[in-house]
């Protein structure tokens, strides 16, 4: 192929983009990465949005949970993953603690998007959350909310499990959605939500959702790199597919998904909740 013959570069994905893509109806495709080799491939596969989660103390270091991860870390992370990225939208998660205070939050935000050259910060909850995430948006660091199963809250959950099957769950969990965005989130994810419950709140909101283990109805999906490709061990959520037994190679799964995502054939209802 000739240098000519190369398919332009994607323009690059940013905050106006997600809200365009959820206008249109298009899913918006989502992963986590953790390093430039995995980054550039998500990218060239037509990954929107990759997130440098906090999940790397589990499926990176092997923690039990993602309560050790630090800022530090995470701004490593993200400096990585930035230099293997063109078009997908970077987003940082916000590590537990950091958002303890919309100051903290502030500092780390700021850290996130001036060395990890991230373009947006992810805050798990709401409540008190709420005057973290419109401190940042008012400082002009665009935040990513994530409401239902928020694994930061496991202590106090007592586990990973389906939020919202209740009447009186489901409505404060509405209430929050509305309330994360009038405090100016750009995006939400919605984790373990039944999937009629999810599909409402992205109905009724004009931000784009951003659904794991919270069924087809959101404007989009993420998951898990390690869990895409079977590699992650002990227990696997019911929202979790393994690409990579079909795709035939980290490339190949990549596709799979993206694929699967925006023809919307995945999440299929195996891999929803009621």
């Amino acid at each position: 192929m000739y240098a000519s013959d190369a398919p332009p570069p994607r323009p690059p994905v940013n905050v106006p983009e997600l809200r365009r893509l959820k206008s249109a109806g298009t899913p918006i495709v989502a992963m986590t990465a953790y390093d430039a080799g995995f980054a550039a491939v998500l990218d060239a596969e037509g990954v929107d949005f990759v997130l440098v989660g906090d999940s790397l103390g589990m499926v990176v270091q092997g923690e039990v949970s993602t309560l050790p991860v630090t800022v530090d870390q995470i701004v490593y992370h993200c400096r990585a993953v930035a230099r293997g990225l063109r078009g997908a939208l970077l987003v940082a998660d916000m590590p537990f603690g950091a958002d303890a205070t919309p100051e903290r939050a502030f500092d780390a935000g700021v850290r996130m998007l001036k060395e990890g050259n991230a373009g947006m910060v992810k805050i798990e909850g709401a409540g008190v959350k709420l005057d973290a995430i419109r401190f940042l948006v008012e400082r002009e660091i665009p935040v990513c909310a994530h409401l239902g199963l928020t694994p930061q809250s496991v202590l106090r959950l007592g586990g990973y499990k389906v939020q919202g099957r209740e009447a009186a769950a489901a409505e404060q969990l509405k209430r929050d959605a509305r309330a994360v965005e009038a405090a100016g989130a750009t995006a939400l994810v919605l984790e373990c939500v039944p999937s009629a419950l999810a599909e409402s709140i992205t109905r009724e909101l004009s931000i784009p959702t951003i659904g794991i283990g919270a069924g087809a109805g959101c404007d989009g999906q993420i998951l898990v790199l390690h869990d895409l490709l079977g590699v992650s061990g002990g227990h696997r959520p019911r929202f979790v597919k393994n690409f990579l037994a079909d795709g035939g190679s980290v490339q190949g799964a990549v596709r799979a998904y993206a694929e699967a995502v925006r023809s919307r054939t995945f999440p299929a209802s195996e891999h929803a909740y009621a």
